[in-house]
């Protein structure tokens, strides 16, 4: 029998190897890992930069508001309020009449109209008694300003009210100011103010009582009495001061009438 030469051995060896490797190479997948997880990292890198937009928040904050300047018989009287949420949170004559009996009367009338104006959260408020002029100029630009906020915030408001959407309904018991009629006594008139929230009377005061001489004195130790004593009862019920009938009297039914219009 014929041998087979070493050296044809070898070259059939290293033919066979060869086939092998081949065959492996043509069985490897398609695919590579390192291919795919360059194509991969493009898609995370745009989730990524979606975040920032997703994770925006509208943001509500205050607005000054100036209204128009209101020319009086006394001199101009311009409001400017600082709203919230469409909500009045702060009221301020930036001009008002001056000089003179205007100084007093703009020094007393300016306050009560500016807490008239957060409370009523309207330009439907009282004009303050011997400031006339000054509280018709006053409502005026309030209305203006309020005209001013509307127009401009009306997108802005619509805005919030997703975000929260329960605000508007959070104020449900606002407090608000009624003025009870004038009840003209021996003495002088009396004019008394409340502070309802809800039905319920949180403040009272005299915004008129007898005044000169011994009415002075008497007005200062009765109208106390008779604030606390309205809040106390929450009615007109209440117990005449001693030494102060008619400031009581007169007292007691312009509360009445505050209450009335209250719907006490």
């Amino acid at each position: 029998m014929k041998k087979s030469h070493p050296i044809r051995r070898v070259m059939l060896a290293t033919a066979a190897t060869v086939s092998g490797i081949v065959l492996l190479l043509s069985l490897k997948p398609s695919s590579d890992p390192a291919a795919a997880a360059a194509g991969a990292a493009p898609q995370q890198t745009a989730a990524g930069q979606e975040s920032p937009q997703g994770g925006s928040a509208q943001q509500t904050g205050t607005q000054t508001v100036t209204g128009d300047v209101v020319k009086t018989q006394y001199g101009p009287v311009q409001v400017e309020l600082t709203m919230s949420g469409g909500r009045i949170t702060k009221a301020d004559a930036v001009q008002a009449p001056k000089g003179g009996t205007s100084d007093q009367k703009t020094a007393l009338a300016v306050p009560k109209l500016n807490e008239e104006a957060v409370a009523a959260q309207s330009a439907d408020i009282d004009a303050v008694s011997g400031a006339t002029y000054t509280s018709g100029g006053y409502k005026q630009s309030l209305q203006s300003a309020l005209d001013k906020a509307k127009a401009a915030g009306g997108t802005s408001g619509s805005s919030g009210a997703a975000g929260a959407s329960s605000s508007p309904q959070a104020p449900a018991t606002q407090a608000r100011t009624v003025t009870g009629n004038v009840a003209q006594t021996q003495y002088g008139p009396v004019q008394v103010r409340l502070t309802l929230t809800g039905d319920k009377i949180t403040k009272a005061e005299a915004v008129q009582a007898p005044s000169g001489g011994t009415s002075t004195q008497k007005t200062a130790l009765a109208v106390p009495k008779l604030n606390q004593e309205a809040v106390a009862a929450g009615s007109a019920d209440i117990d005449a001061v001693s030494g102060a009938t008619y400031t009581s009297s007169g007292y007691k039914q312009s509360l009445q009438s505050a209450l009335d219009k209250a719907g006490g």
